[in-house]
């Protein structure tokens, strides 16, 4: 998932972009803006992104039945 092709652009994780806080980009083309944003010159950088956090098997609502055919 870290490098498919469909990716939403965002300046947080454009290789022309250095994030300075949670909320804000410095951007070499446009300066400083919200990572949300984007604009023509991205350049995706998968070591940016984080990936979202794999789901938790909740274990305690499990019984036997549910693991029997």
């Amino acid at each position: 998932m870290l490098f498919r092709k469909g990716i939403d652009p965002r300046c947080a994780y454009c290789q022309r972009g250095a994030q300075i806080n949670e909320r804000e980009v410095a951007c070499v083309k446009r300066g400083i803006v919200p990572v949300e944003s984007c604009c023509r010159s991205f350049r995706y950088d998968p070591l940016k992104r984080v990936p979202p956090r794999p789901a938790v098997l909740e274990t305690a609502r499990l019984t036997e039945e549910d693991f029997s055919l």
